[in-house]
């Protein structure tokens, strides 16, 4: 009799992890995973007082659990003007939520034996040889001196922003001014240039401290979007389609939106001084990008994307690297990309992977997202996480810059958690 127990507890078991490895997103009631539709309807309060009150114009939420969607919700309109209801497979400008699939993209190639994570950028890149570290800056002429750095920038560096690369026009007034004085674009698309085009002079540009000292944040993932280019010899955009949009179905994530999609992108939001949305004219390069028939490919902020779309990549890795039947990565890489990258290093209470913000024991106090969580969010307030422990996807995805109610995203984190059952 205790065999035939013993039998049955594990195949349960391994029915369990049968089915978290190959979970593909439907929808299902709340309840059959343990989500209280009652405590779920609270978010639905949440946000739309946030419209109501004039904070936003409006968001789409999502959330699932063991493959199971039992949250797709949007709220207020898309375009503040013309009053359109905001729907839930309306398209968003992603950002930097960009940069976990431009690593994922990376990492498929590590699979393929193409390189290894701390060979040197420039054996790939020869322009990022012999860098160079910014020791005095003059602000009035923008000249500046350097000494060598210890060591070259190594392909891990990039993936945890810990190379010394800064941001241009985002980052410290100091390497803008730099960048802007070298001709670095970086950031969004454009049609003007190619990726490689700036990354090769990005690699001869001085950096902010010495590889892998610190984390800055920066234009790192732009490099690993062109590494990919001459790794796997195909354009960013069309590696990324063939190798992991087209497996994922995900057909509504393109950096430039093709005409029949372009109705659906969201209107970029600002906010007056008392800190209420308003309109933003839409002819500012910075928000018309999506809409441009653009020849560079962004690796840390080109996309746009939806809320399903994107929790369908968060799936796959929470599956361990399979989808729908098709093996994207291996188990153990899923493992190395959300693991701890920075050692000592830290990002606020959190820690840094590849790709991804990982949440720690310090960091799970905050709002109850578990440990090991893995997550970002991008420039235009849209954020998203993934939760092994709990086995979820949450994303909240406005389209609004500045958002001086931040607190909406975090509302939404801990409001998930509050709904859970079990």
């Amino acid at each position: 009799m205790k065999k035939i127990i013993y039998s049955f507890i594990f195949l349960a078991v391994l029915a369990f992890y049968s089915c978290s490895d190959s979970a593909v997103l439907q929808e299902a009631a709340p309840g059959s995973v343990k989500v209280s539709s009652e405590r779920l309807l609270r978010i639905d309060n949440m946000v739309q007082q946030a419209v109501d009150n004039g904070w936003i114009a409006g968001a789409s939420a999502f959330i699932a659990r063991d493959g199971k969607i039992v949250y797709n919700k949007a709220f207020g309109v898309s375009d503040l003007e013309k009053k359109t209801p905001m729907k839930p497979d309306d398209i968003f400008r992603i950002c930097s939520q960009t940069k976990a699939i431009v690593s994922i993209g990376l990492m498929m190639l590590y699979e393929e034996g193409k390189f290894l994570l701390d060979d040197p950028v420039s054996q790939y890149i020869p322009e990022f040889a012999d860098p160079r570290v910014i020791v005095t800056y003059n602000e009035k002429d923008t000249t500046y001196t350097t000494v060598p750095a210890k060591r070259e920038i190594t392909i891990r560096d990039l993936l945890t922003h810990t190379s010394g690369i800064d941001y241009a026009g985002i980052g410290s007034s100091m390497m803008n001014a730099v960048y802007a004085k070298g001709g670095i674009m970086g950031g969004f698309g454009n049609d003007r240039i190619r990726i490689g085009d700036d990354i090769k002079l990005l690699g001869r540009m001085p950096l902010v401290h010495h590889p892998g000292e610190k984390y800055t944040y920066g234009l790192n993932v732009d490099v690993v979007g062109y590494l990919i280019e001459v790794l796997s010899g195909e354009p960013l955009d069309q590696f990324l389609k063939t190798r992991i949009f087209d497996p994922l179905g995900m057909v509504d994530t393109w950096f430039y939106l093709p005409p029949e999609k372009q109705g659906r992108l969201v209107k970029v939001s600002t906010e007056n001084s008392n800190h209420r949305v308003i309109p933003v004219p839409q002819d500012s390069f910075m928000i018309n990008y999506p809409l441009l028939k653009g020849t560079y490919f962004s690796g840390g902020a080109g996309l746009s994307s939806t809320t399903k779309d994107y929790a369908t990549f968060l799936q796959m890795l929470l599956n361990n690297g399979t989808y729908n039947g098709k093996r994207l990565l291996a188990r153990r890489t899923v493992e190395l990309i959300t693991s701890n990258q920075i050692g000592d290093l830290n990002h606020g209470r959190n820690k840094f992977g590849l790709g991804f913000e990982i949440t720690t024991e310090y960091g799970q106090a905050e709002l109850g997202v578990s440990e090991g969580s893995f997550s970002w969010g991008g420039y235009y307030s849209t954020t998203y996480w993934a939760d092994p422990r709990e086995r979820l996807v949450g994303l909240i995805f406005m389209q609004q810059d500045p958002l001086s109610h931040g607190e909406i995203q975090d509302k939404f984190k801990a409001m998930v958690y509050q709904a859970l059952e079990d």
